[in-house]
């Protein structure tokens, strides 16, 4: 501690003086910044040290694992425990059952402190710019000076809601599905998601039992076996998981190539709730919100619902602006070919 503050003081002591005297910027030289302590950004961290790499992994929240912690109270993993685990730490659980959110936080925060991890929670990175050979990752009046940067959170990080959304009438309570915690949260009366892909189809169960709930939305396909059942656990999730994702739906294959568009553009399939079982729980499908009526929300067939509640579970907008780098296309997205960067070397995603 005495060594930092004298450091500290150091680097204030050449500051301009006068009524804008500021602190000088601290620098920190790397070999490589993680930005993230999510599954990603463990994972890479677990490797660098194991190659003997200085490195920095940056967590903005307070915890390893508290993007899951803040999610909604009844959230479980699509995945069951024998596919959770990251490298060198099997997932502590029953191997076919699924872990709650809060499980799956605590076990991040499990991986990082037995491996000795290098984080640091509370660092919110501010930009990512080049100098010369090196790239500057900037947090508050930290730089940190590395050869080799690998963006780590995710790519999706701005709720997307509609403009229209501001012209609903005040009293209509309305939030993102990333604000979600539990029904507690909403107006007396009937709530409507837009959205019908899996945290749609999720959170409509979890409030049909409270609330009278209307769901919005093309029907993304589901999963067509019981997702928790002998024959999907050990035959159908091995062969998904091992073989269509990982060989298959890849950039490598022109299957995957062809599929990587919807992909990106609409929700996946329905996992665990199948439409049978949103039926059984009183949920009511309609179709596309369009826009609004009166205050009120305006369906694509002409159709106006009354409601209280509105959850937007309309996915998120790509959040990586802080890289301040010629990396994007025209829609925003990185470019990159299986997580190297194109035209930035040292740069992963």
């Amino acid at each position: 501690m005495h060594l930092e503050a004298g450091a500290l003081q150091a680097a204030e002591s050449q500051a301009p003086t006068g009524d804008e005297r500021r602190p000088a910027l601290r620098e920190e030289h790397v070999d490589v910044v993680v930005i993230g302590a999510g599954q990603n950004g463990l994972s890479v961290g677990y490797h660098l040290a194991r190659k003997g790499v200085k490195f920095v992994i940056l967590e903005e929240r307070e915890r390893v694992g508290d993007i899951w912690r803040s999610r909604w109270d009844s959230l479980r993993l699509f995945t069951p425990a024998r596919f959770d685990g990251l490298i060198g730490m099997p997932f502590p659980a029953t191997r076919y059952s699924f872990p709650t959110k809060d499980e799956m936080a605590d076990y991040l925060e499990a991986y990082a402190r037995k491996f000795s991890l290098p984080v640091r929670t509370g660092v919110k990175v501010d930009e990512v710019t080049r100098s010369g050979h090196r790239y500057i990752v900037t947090s508050g009046r930290t730089r940190y000076v590395a050869t080799h940067v690998v963006a780590a959170a995710s790519s999706y990080q701005k709720p997307k809601i509609p403009d229209f959304a501001a012209s609903l009438d005040p009293s209509i309570r309305q939030f993102h599905s990333g604000a979600y915690k539990n029904a507690a949260q909403l107006n007396a009366g009937s709530v409507l998601l837009v959205g019908a892909s899996n945290s749609g189809a999720e959170i409509a169960m979890d409030l049909a039992g409270t609330h009278q709930v209307w769901l919005a939305g093309r029907h993304p396909g589901n999963i067509p076996v019981a997702y928790n059942g002998y024959f999907a656990m050990r035959l159908v999730l091995p062969i998904v998981f091992r073989i269509v994702f990982h060989r298959l739906l890849t950039v490598d294959t022109p299957m995957g190539r062809k599929a990587k568009p919807g992909q990106l553009a609409h929700g996946l399939p329905l996992i665990r709730v199948k439409p049978g079982d949103l039926d059984a729980a009183g949920v009511r499908r309609v179709s596309r919100v369009a826009g609004v009526s009166d205050g009120k929300p305006l369906l694509d067939d002409g159709q106006v619902l009354d409601v209280s509640n509105i959850i937007w579970c309309t996915g998120f907008r790509a959040g990586l602006d802080w890289i301040k780098l010629p990396i994007f296309d025209e829609s925003g997205r990185v470019r990159q070919y299986r997580g190297t960067v194109e035209g930035e070397p040292g740069l992963y995603v």
